[in-house]
């Protein structure tokens, strides 16, 4: 099984910074990739960003050149630094592993950018 818990979300003004993370653990090395998703209040859920394990990213198209996907090659940790944040980047975020039969989530945390 995997695990993954999400930190750092929080209010943030319009133009400001927000760093959050995802603890991976349990048997994480069966996972291909790791990624951020977000939830927006009456939207679904949208893919943000993907690193796999060669350490290839991707970003969607709203998040590029704001967000930076990262990755703690010792523990798996996987980090997303946002800056530049709209209002219409308000949502729950979820960490994401891609595994090779399954999918796993964790819980989310709220992001609220608002003045």
């Amino acid at each position: 099984q995997v695990q993954l818990q999400e930190s750092g979300g929080g209010l943030v003004q319009p133009g400001g910074s927000l760093r959050l993370s995802c603890a991976a653990s349990g048997d994480i090395s069966r996972l291909n990739a790791m990624g951020w998703y977000r939830q927006a209040p009456g939207k679904e859920r949208e893919w943000v960003a993907r690193i796999n394990t060669g350490g290839n990213i991707w970003y969607a198209a709203s998040a590029k050149g704001r967000f930076t996907i990262s990755r703690d090659n010792e523990s798996k940790d996987v980090y997303l630094q946002m800056n530049n944040l709209r209002p219409e980047d308000t949502a729950v975020y979820y960490c994401h592993g891609e595994g090779v039969l399954s999918d796993h989530w964790g819980q989310g945390t709220q992001v609220t950018v608002s003045s």
